[in-house]
């Protein structure tokens, strides 16, 4: 199970890394000081986003379905390797999601503010 932390952790540290600086706005006509106060703000509301806990969520399922189905196909050591690896999965997706949602609220925020998002 320590192993199963270390790579969640892992896995979250690296989806965290996909994020709003991927944004690509059409910058013709566009005052770039002004946008970079922008941007900073509709990031600041993308920080409301509880990716960490959409990680967690997504591990402890996991867990319950990798543990359920690693019982039934090995028994009790099958049942905790199972919880550990539908721990690291349900963990990703949990993460992924959380920084679909943030970058998903950045670009909103952009669009609300009469930027063209091109991605």
């Amino acid at each position: 199970m320590k192993y199963t932390a270390t790579a969640l952790m892992a896995l979250f540290v690296l989806t965290a890394c996909t994020t709003t600086d991927e944004i690509i706005i059409d910058q013709k006509g566009v005052n770039m000081s002004a946008y970079q106060k922008d941007l900073a703000e509709c990031k600041s509301y993308s920080e409301s986003v509880k990716t960490g806990e959409k990680a967690a969520t997504g591990a402890a399922s996991g867990a319950v379905v990798g543990g359920l189905i690693g019982a039934i196909t090995g028994g009790t050591s099958g049942a905790a390797k199972g919880a550990g690896v539908g721990a690291v999965g349900g963990g990703a997706k949990g993460a992924s999601q959380g920084v679909e949602t943030e970058v998903q609220v950045v670009k909103n925020c952009l669009r609300g503010r009469g930027y063209r998002v091109l991605n």
